[in-house]
């Protein structure tokens, strides 16, 4: 778990303080990678929908991160075949603003699963007669729509008017052409777990959808760049309520994300700290591997506090 600075390099030198101690000068928790299971493309923050919450501040023609084209994503796939990777997921953004998105996975499918994450209304709605052709690939493509709520006005309260309806829509749609699919939501304060799976089964069996239809909650993670006041992630808590095995399943341990910015690729530690340039592991993968991620961001707390992740890799 130490880092020793004597062996750092200039390039990480250059990072923040903060990622190497906490504020009261104790040294950093971190963890280091074991390989790359999973490689995580950001396909750009331009999107359809303008959701107030949303932790990348997506919306309509933004460009904090660039659409990914698909002779940027190519270079990366090649070398995470290389490193022998067992996935590649894609986020936005809405991925299927882009319109590369469709090629991308018709080559990425021919070498290993793919996952996308979608708001499964009129981008991807556009695109299924495209997507259907991606059915005969040897590999399976798997969707996470995201479903805010399982009341339709409260989905749409952010999300804007009739889009609780069309994510169903697209989700049916995506189920009935043969593809696996999730859905994702933030966890729903003030109520029971289990009437929140009922509520939810009972939204899926009136669409038309298996009832246990798989659902993952996340815990609130904020816009991106906002002061948020979380709890120090020391070297010592990684020790005293972590283990080898646990440690393991972080993501930055197994996966890593490439986005583009200022018309460059970058690889970055994870899903969830592109609004952070200390996160910027190197150029390509196998770089970014060597560099021990530093469990600074506050979106790092949900993941040591509450197992959370991004990933739906079997593993």
């Amino acid at each position: 778990m130490n880092i020793d600075v004597a062996l750092i390099s200039s390039e990480q030198q250059n990072r923040s303080k903060l990622w190497y101690v906490t504020p009261d000068n104790k040294p950093r928790g971190f963890i280091h990678s074991h390989g790359l299971d999973e490689l995580w493309f950001h396909t750009g923050t331009a999107c359809n929908l303008a959701c107030p919450f949303c932790l990348e501040g997506s919306k309509p023609g933004d460009n904090r991160l660039q659409l990914m084209r698909f002779d940027d994503v190519m270079p990366f796939i090649e070398e995470a075949l290389a490193l022998e990777v067992k996935q590649f997921s894609f986020t936005g953004g809405e991925p299927f603003v882009n319109k590369d998105m469709v090629k991308i996975l018709d080559v990425a499918l021919r070498q290993r699963p793919c996952m996308v994450l979608t708001n499964a209304t009129e981008p991807l709605i556009k695109r299924l007669p495209q997507l259907k052709g991606l059915r005969k690939h040897p590999h399976s493509l798997h969707f996470r729509v995201s479903l805010d709520h399982f009341i339709a006005s409260e989905h749409d309260k952010r999300r804007g008017e009739g889009m609780f309806a069309m994510a169903l829509q697209g989700l049916r749609a995506l189920h009935g052409m043969g593809f696996s699919v999730s859905v994702a939501n933030q966890v729903i304060k003030g109520l029971p777990g289990n009437k929140i799976a009922q509520s939810f089964a009972e939204v899926f069996r009136r669409a038309g959808l298996p009832a246990n239809l798989p659902r993952i909650e996340f815990p609130e993670f904020h816009p991106p760049g906002v002061a948020v006041t979380a709890p120090q992630i020391t070297q010592s808590c990684m020790v005293d309520y972590q283990t080898e095995s646990t440690r393991r399943e972080f993501m930055c341990a197994f996966s890593r994300m490439v986005v583009k910015s200022d018309g460059e690729c970058k690889v970055y530690a994870c899903t969830l700290v592109d609004d952070d340039s200390d996160y910027v592991l190197g150029k390509n993968l196998a770089e970014s591997l060597q560099v021990p991620v530093s469990l600074k961001h506050h979106r790092c707390y949900s993941c040591f506090r509450y197992g959370a992740s991004c990933s739906e890799m079997k593993r």
